[in-house]
């Protein structure tokens, strides 16, 4: 029987996970007599056109367990080179592939469909531990970034505790609020802010004097990287950071910012908190090599069915195939009502 050949990219940011994923691509494509061919670096691997590694099943016998992604990625982006999407399309053509497997977060599926719409054999896999590509229940990555966020936060209240101040703990979540609000509920946070509801500043004032007020030791504030006061565009925010108080270390972050803003407002000593890349590191959950792996398997599914400009999904328990072009339409946000659900938690 003639072998015929899966490629497989991961592109965008790395996550939990995405060696779980590339293990369960490759066992099931060798169980269907497939070569798989693992691209480097993203899409960089395909415009660089020899960037590849031909992966056996030896390879990937052990790596769920790590984080990561041991073809490496990057954010590189053909469509804003010119030429490059032929560059790619050609050298694809070059290996005759029966499919391409792309792994990635919105920015790389949303290439993943360009270039199915330019005829390219395209079966997507949703990673991202923004938990934002639509049509998904989860995206594998997120539950080992709430974990390891949670654990942060678990560890802050204790010496929030010890030194009866406030401390601004940021997480990402550029524009869905997935991580700040599954980590603040389960770290207990006093407050969660996330870019789909805008914050007053001075009701975040009034909280902490509320609860210094009735002797509380402490209070704990997580906030999403993307949320946006309502009074405050980017653009006055990034004025702000510049003009902080001195008290306050400069930062970056809008985390550093109200941090600066609580103190100033209220005089009770308040400190900011960047988890960072931290919450994209290290081993992933038993949820996310679960999720990744099935995820993988259903990829080469799809591919084997000639089902492409797909995208595998989390349908409850079902891992089923979805177009491409419907998940990307519209990010995943927090609904409002999901954020009313857990407003009595913050006091």
């Amino acid at each position: 029987m003639e072998t015929k050949k899966i490629g497989i990219l991961t592109g965008g940011a790395d996550c939990p996970g995405l060696n779980a994923l590339i293990r369960g691509v490759v066992v099931k494509a060798v169980s269907l007599n497939y070569e798989v061919i693992g691209f480097r670096r993203g899409w960089k691997g395909l415009y660089d056109g020899g960037d590849f590694i031909q992966l056996e099943r030896d390879d990937v016998e052990d790596i769920h367990m790590l984080g990561g992604t041991i073809i490496r990625t990057s954010r590189f982006n053909p469509f804003e080179i010119p030429d490059a999407p032929e560059k790619v399309l050609k050298n694809f053509e070059k290996y005759n592939a029966e499919g391409l497997i792309v792994v990635g977060g919105e920015r790389t599926l949303n290439i993943a469909q360009k270039f199915y719409e330019l005829k390219m054999p395209i079966v997507g896999v949703p990673k991202t531990i923004d938990n934002n590509v639509a049509c998904t229940d989860y995206t594998f990555g997120f539950d080992s970034a709430v974990n390891t966020a949670t654990e942060a936060i678990d560890r802050l209240h204790t010496t929030a505790r010890s030194h009866e101040r406030v401390l601004v703990v940021e997480v990402m979540g550029a524009n869905a609020g997935w991580m700040a609000l599954h980590s603040g509920i389960a770290g207990g946070a006093h407050l969660i802010l996330i870019p789909e509801v805008p914050f007053e500043i001075d009701e975040v004032c009034k909280l902490v004097k509320q609860r210094k007020k009735e002797g509380k030791e402490y209070s704990l504030i997580v906030i999403a990287e993307g949320a946006v006061p309502s009074d405050l565009d980017a653009h006055n925010i990034n004025l702000a950071l510049n003009h902080r108080i001195q008290e306050v270390k400069s930062g970056t972050g809008i985390g550093d910012w109200l941090a600066a803003c609580i103190h100033n407002k209220t005089n009770i000593e308040t400190r900011s908190v960047v988890l960072g890349h931290i919450q994209r590191g290290g081993a992933p959950s038993s949820f996310d090599r679960i999720i990744g792996t099935r995820m993988g398997i259903k990829a080469v599914e799809l591919v084997n069915q000639k089902k492409f400009g797909m995208m595998t999904a989390l349908n409850g328990t079902d891992i089923v195939g979805i177009p491409i072009a419907e998940a990307i339409s519209n990010p995943k946000k927090v609904s409002l009502q999901l954020y009313e659900e857990i407003k009595p938690f913050f006091y």
